[in-house]
C-alpha cells in the first residue's frame, strides 16, 4: 500500500515535544491566530463520529438537580439523602444548589482562574511543569506523550490536601481566591459525604473516617474557541479515579454524561456545582454507586470555557481499600478486591485519559 507522502513529513513525537517544550499552550496556538489544529489535535474517527450534533444524544434527559436547602432538618434530610442516593446510583452525577458556597466565591475563583491561563505566556510559563514538585502545575494535556489525540485544553492544577501547595507558589493572580474555594469546598465535601453515606445505610462520618476527604486535588481548566471544533474534543471520554468531585462550570456549557449509549448535556444552572462519583466510590460503595464516563466538546463559542474541579481523594495512601464490609452480604458478595491507593493512584498515572475507569483493574 502507497504511502502518503504527509504521513512520510509527519513526525508526531517532534511535535508534541516542540508544543510541551514551547509551554505557550492551546490559548498560545490560539493567540498565534492558526485556522487549522496541529495534527497530534485530531481525534480518531471513531471518537469523532460520535461527536456530531444529534448522535447519540439525549436532549429529553437532564441530571438530576438536588436542592440542599434545610439539609439539617430531619425532613428534608431524608428526602435529600433519597435524591442523592437516586442520582448517584442512576447517573453518577448530579447538581445542587442551595449549597451554602457564597456566589461571590464562586464568581471570584472562576474569574481568577481564568485570568491565569490570560496572562501572558512568560509568566505562566514559570509555571508549566510535567513533574512532581511544588503542587502546583500549569499544564496542557496530563497524558500528552501517551494518548491517541491531544484534547484543545489547558490546566492549572493545585494541591490543596492533606498539606497544601507552599503559599508562595500559588500564582498571586488567584491564590487568595483557590485558598478561600478550599475553605468552602472542604466544608462542603464533608456535608455531601454524609449524605452520601447515609444514602449507603452506612455511618455518616464512614468515608471522612477513611480520610476521603483529606486528599484534594483542584484544577482550573480553561477550553479557547477552536477553530476546529469537529475534529478534537476538550476532554475525551472517561470516569474520574477519586472518590468524589465537585465541579464549578461557567455559562458556556459542553460538558456531556454518559447514560446507557447515549449522551446527556450537563447544562450550566447559575450558582449551580456539579457533583460526581469516583471509581474509588464506585468501589467502596460496592457498585451501589456508580462512576460515570463524562466528556467535554471542544469549544466552538468566542468565549472561553473556563471551570474548576475539586478531586477528593483518600489521604492515607497506604491504607487498604476495597468495598466496605457494611455494604457485603451472601446475597451481595464484594466486587473488587482490596487493593491501597498508592497502587491505585500510579496505575492511574501511567494510564492515558481516554476511556480511563480503573476499577475494572480490581473486579474480582
Amino acid at each position: 500500500m502507497a504511502t502518503n507522502v504527509n504521513d512520510e513529513e509527519y513526525d508526531r513525537v517532534k511535535e508534541v515535544k516542540q508544543f510541551d517544550e514551547s509551554k505557550i499552550g492551546v490559548k498560545g496556538l490560539v493567540d498565534s491566530g492558526i485556522t487549522t489544529i496541529p495534527r497530534f489535535f485530531v481525534h480518531p474517527p471513531d471518537v469523532l463520529s460520535q461527536l456530531k450534533p444529534g448522535s447519540k444524544t439525549r436532549p429529553d434527559l437532564v441530571i438530576p438537580t438536588i436542592d440542599l436547602s434545610g439539609v439539617d432538618s430531619h425532613h428534608n434530610r431524608s428526602l435529600i439523602v433519597d435524591q442523592i442516593r437516586q442520582a448517584c446510583s442512576s447517573f453518577g452525577f448530579f447538581q445542587i444548589i442551595n449549597h451554602g458556597v457564597p456566589l461571590g466565591v464562586l464568581d471570584r475563583t472562576i474569574e481568577s482562574i481564568k485570568g491565569f491561563h490570560e496572562e501572558p505566556t512568560e509568566i505562566k510559563a514559570r509555571f508549566y511543569t510535567r513533574g512532581p514538585g511544588t503542587g502546583v502545575s500549569y499544564i496542557s494535556n496530563v497524558d500528552l506523550y501517551n494518548s491517541k489525540a491531544a484534547s484543545w485544553r489547558d490546566s492549572l492544577y493545585l494541591r490543596m490536601g492533606p498539606k497544601m501547595a507552599d503559599h508562595d507558589q500559588i500564582p498571586e493572580i488567584c491564590r487568595n481566591e483557590v485558598i478561600e474555594w478550599d475553605r468552602e469546598i472542604k466544608r462542603l465535601g464533608e456535608v455531601l459525604s454524609g449524605l452520601m453515606c447515609e444514602g449507603l445505610g452506612v455511618e455518616t462520618s464512614r468515608l471522612k473516617e477513611m480520610t476521603c476527604l483529606e486528599g484534594r486535588t483542584m484544577a482550573g481548566h480553561y477550553y479557547p474557541k477552536c477553530p476546529q471544533p469537529d475534529l478534537t474534543v476538550g476532554t475525551v471520554y472517561h470516569t474520574d479515579a477519586d472518590v468524589l468531585t465537585v465541579l464549578q462550570q461557567d455559562n458556556v456549557g459542553g460538558l456531556q454524561v454518559k447514560y446507557g449509549e447515549d449522551w446527556v448535556d450537563v447544562k450550566p444552572v447559575p450558582g449551580a456545582l456539579i457533583i460526581n462519583v469516583g471509581d474509588l466510590l464506585q468501589i467502596i460503595s460496592n457498585e451501589v454507586y456508580r462512576s460515570a464516563e463524562h466528556r467535554v466538546l471542544a469549544n466552538s463559542s468566542h468565549e472561553p470555557r473556563v471551570s474548576v474541579a475539586v478531586f477528593f481523594n483518600v489521604g492515607n495512601r497506604d491504607d487498604l481499600c476495597g468495598p466496605l464490609p457494611e455494604l457485603i452480604s451472601s446475597e451481595k458478595p464484594a466486587l473488587y478486591r482490596q487493593f491501597t491507593v498508592t497502587d491505585f493512584m500510579t496505575r492511574f498515572y501511567k494510564t492515558e485519559v481516554d476511556g480511563k475507569s480503573l476499577s475494572n483493574y480490581y473486579k474480582l
